[in-house]
């Protein structure tokens, strides 16, 4: 089977909108302020966008604290124009992942659920606001599985009626440079992805 090619398809889409001349509303949803910095970068041209920081998974409070306050602080130095978003997190939205989780390693079938959580939370968000787009900055992190985020994001376009922007974020170099705009704007860098397990097989790895 061939690999698709979905930062080409991103493209494609772009390139359509450009000739067209207009920047259709796009509901972002995004994990952290470092993942944020080169999407926004990215898409800003083209889309009205806003960012949708919505991770009920992410623990200790603290630490959704500390990756939500860095993220408006990205939004304050990248000069970003759109509303950033971020709602409860309930840790109870959670807790069907969790169970499974619990029994799973980093990148097993619990984190496809994860990724399923929260992009579908985006697109009825976006179908409720009515936003014409909806994506994910995950992609962009190379311990991310980009086809899972773009076969889910598909099924969800289906679901909802609100196109899915497809996208691997992290081609042409947008992970580097996404590093390279934290270091800019002196933003906290989280050393794992967000959940309680994930937290305790970073601390066992680093022992």
């Amino acid at each position: 089977m061939n690999k698709i090619n979905y930062n080409r398809m991103m493209e494609e889409i772009i390139q359509g909108l450009d000739k067209e001349g207009r920047k259709p509303s796009l509901l972002l949803q995004v994990c952290c302020g470092p993942c944020s910095t080169q999407v926004i970068e990215r898409l800003r041209e083209y889309f009205a966008m806003d960012l949708y920081f919505y991770n009920p998974m992410i623990y200790p409070r603290e630490e959704l604290d500390k990756r939500a306050e860095n993220l408006q602080i990205v939004a304050e130095k990248s000069a970003f124009d759109g509303e950033v978003i971020i709602p409860a997190n309930d840790m109870r939205d959670f807790e069907k992942v969790a169970q499974k989780r619990k029994d799973d390693k980093e990148f097993g079938r619990a984190c496809y659920d994860c990724y399923k959580l929260r992009l579908e939370e985006t697109a009825r968000l976006a179908k409720e606001k009515s936003y014409e787009y909806f994506t994910t900055s995950l992609s962009i992190s190379p311990y991310k599985n980009a086809q899972w985020l773009n076969e889910i994001g598909k099924e969800l376009e289906e679901k909802y009626g609100v196109k899915y922007l497809y996208a691997d974020f992290k081609k042409k170099d947008g992970y580097r440079k996404s590093i390279e705009l934290s270091k800019k704007y002196g933003i906290y860098r989280q050393e794992y992805c967000g959940c309680i397990f994930s937290k305790k097989e970073m601390e066992e790895n680093n022992c």
